[in-house]
Parts: C-alpha cells; sequence; structure tokens
C-alpha cells in the first residue's frame, strides 16, 4: 500500500523566534506561527485527508487543527486527530530551552566542530544526536539510534491504522529537525539541506507500508 503523506512543520513558536532548542519542550505559535498554519492549511485545501497525526504538544496540535479547519471549510470530511509521543521532534535532554549555537558549541567543541553545520560536515548527521547526548550531563538527549526507533514507530503506527487505503492522502504535523533528518536519510542527493524547513512548510513523501522502513519513504516536494 502506498500512502501519500503531507507533513508540515508546525508554526513559529517563541523558541524558534528566539534561536532556541525545542525537542520534546514547547512553547506558544507567535501570531507569525498563527499565520505559517493557515497557509498550509489554505495551501492544502484541495486534498481529502484519510487520518491526521502530530506529535503531543500543543504547537503541533495547534497547527495540525487550525489546518483541518481550514480543510473541512473546503467541503472535506475531518479525519480524527491522533497526537502521539513517536511523532515528536528530537529529545535534546539537558539542553532543551538552550540557545542553539551554545548548545551545538557544547555538543561538537569537544570534537573538533564549532556548529551544527560543521558537525554534520565533519562527521555526519547522525553524530549531532550522539555528540549532544554525550554533552548531557545526565544523558537524557535521545542518540541517533534512539531517535529513530522512536521515529520509526510513528510510521508504524500510520501503517497499522486498519480504515487506510491505497493511495489516501495523510496529514502528518512535523518537526524541522525531524524534516531535516528524514531529507538526509531519504531524500537522495537534490535536495538542499543547508537550513531547516521553514515553519508551515510542506514536505511530501510516499509511504510503501510493504517495505521495510529503511527502504519504505520517498520524497516528492521538500520544504516548499
Amino acid at each position: 500500500m502506498i500512502l501519500h503523506l503531507h507533513l508540515v512543520r508546525h508554526g513559529q513558536t517563541t523558541f524558534n523566534r528566539y534561536n532556541r532548542l525545542q525537542g520534546w519542550c514547547n512553547s506558544p505559535l507567535t501570531e507569525s506561527g498563527i499565520a505559517d498554519a493557515d497557509k498550509a492549511g489554505h495551501k492544502l485545501s484541495g486534498y481529502d485527508f484519510a487520518a491526521a497525526y502530530c506529535s503531543d504538544t500543543t504547537r503541533a496540535e495547534i497547527t495540525a487543527a487550525r489546518i483541518l479547519d481550514i480543510n473541512e471549510a473546503a467541503g472535506h470530511a475531518r479525519p480524527t486527530l491522533v497526537a502521539d509521543m513517536h511523532f515528536r521532534e528530537q529529545c535534546y535532554g539537558y539542553f532543551e530551552g538552550q540557545d542553539m549555537s551554545l548548545a551545538w558549541t557544547a555538543a561538537g567543541g569537544p570534537h573538533g566542530a564549532k556548529n551544527y553545520n560543521d558537525i554534520v560536515a565533519k562527521f555526519g548527521l547522525a553524530a549531532t544526536r550522539d555528540f549532544l547526548k554525550e554533552a548531557d550531563p545526565f544523558h537524557d538527549a535521545e542518540s541517533d539510534e534512539e531517535y529513530w526507533a522512536r521515529v520509526e514507530g510513528a510510521f508504524a503506527l500510520i501503517a497499522a491504522n486498519p480504515n487506510l487505503k491505497d493511495g489516501d492522502d495523510v496529514l502528518q504535523i512535523s518537526h524541522g529537525n525531524t524534516l531535516l533528518s528524514l531529507a538526509h536519510r531519504f531524500g537522495g542527493d537534490g535536495l538542499d539541506l543547508s537550513e531547516r524547513p521553514a515553519n508551515g512548510s510542506v514536505t511530501d513523501i510516499d509511504f510503501d507500508t510493504d517495505k521495510p522502513f529503511p527502504e519504505a519513504l520517498t520524497i516528492t516536494r521538500y520544504n516548499q
């Protein structure tokens, strides 16, 4: 079964505005964040969503609700929104809420990397998670292995939905680093991965539920 997933990065939050790490912690949408959600809603107003998923954070839930409001007003049936922890952003542990540049310097510095992009360039994306967990004095930040095990669980939840059928469109509210991570892993060489996807941007993924997770996703549109 092939499902057409439409992943939207949640609207801008106060932590986004202040350039602070925001994984499992949460902050409210700004006025711009509300506008981000509404813009995405209008962009996706022509789709009949058979299901809708988001993380159990208010920034994702509010973004999803506004998109579904616009979709329903356009004449489509409203699916039940499923909020689940498997759809959360990466857990940053001790570094939750900290200035991003300071946090990534703390993670990369012991390895000779000055910031997030430097870690990726020298050691790969997986190292950003593993180095942050290493730098976390409580080691609560997710390792790369822990992160992908949880994310795979999110796609397993979608695949297990008995009401979905081949060709269905599914709404999924996602997060910046998760979208970037999916693009690195499944996007091929043609994507610009120098920046995180914008708040309210849409990324489309075809999900083959019959294939193992490492082969199941194909990105057809990114950060639009």
